[in-house]
């Protein structure tokens, strides 16, 4: 079973991003991918699991698919923006769901962003690195 995210760091940490996504070798695969660039990662395999999980990790940033069990994407999202303490998360939508109505409901439920699958990864990579400073 993988382990869960790393318990929070100090003050002066790194910037943190939550991958949910129940697709576990992506998830991992996109995570490896994230810690070689230099974030602290946790990853979550389902929507109740990233409700759970983000208040003690306190992202940064979230990638978010939208097709979960438990708890759909667009629920999370909601869920994200009515906490005082993670309302502000970079939270992006990485999803097999493209359709202008779907990217219109991501936007409803309060994602920044809208990524399909197979993800840009250049184009992640800029949107992720505007949150280093």
């Amino acid at each position: 079973m993988p382990s869960p995210p790393h318990s929070p760091g100090p003050v002066d940490r790194g910037v943190r991003v939550l991958v949910v996504e129940d697709n576990v070798d992506a998830a991992e695969t996109l995570a490896d991918l994230l810690r070689l660039w230099g974030y602290e990662v946790g990853v979550v395999y389902d929507g109740q699991a990233a409700v759970e999980t983000a208040p003690g990790f306190r992202p940064d940033a979230v990638l978010l698919d939208i097709g979960l069990p438990r708890m759909n994407g667009y629920e999370v999202a909601r869920w994200l923006r009515r906490q005082p303490d993670l309302g502000g998360v970079l939270l992006i939508a990485v999803t097999g769901y493209g359709q202008a109505s779907d990217r219109a409901r991501g936007h409803e439920a309060g994602f920044d962003h809208h990524l399909v699958k197979p993800v840009d990864i250049e184009l992640l990579r800029r949107l992720l690195s505007e949150l280093k400073h």
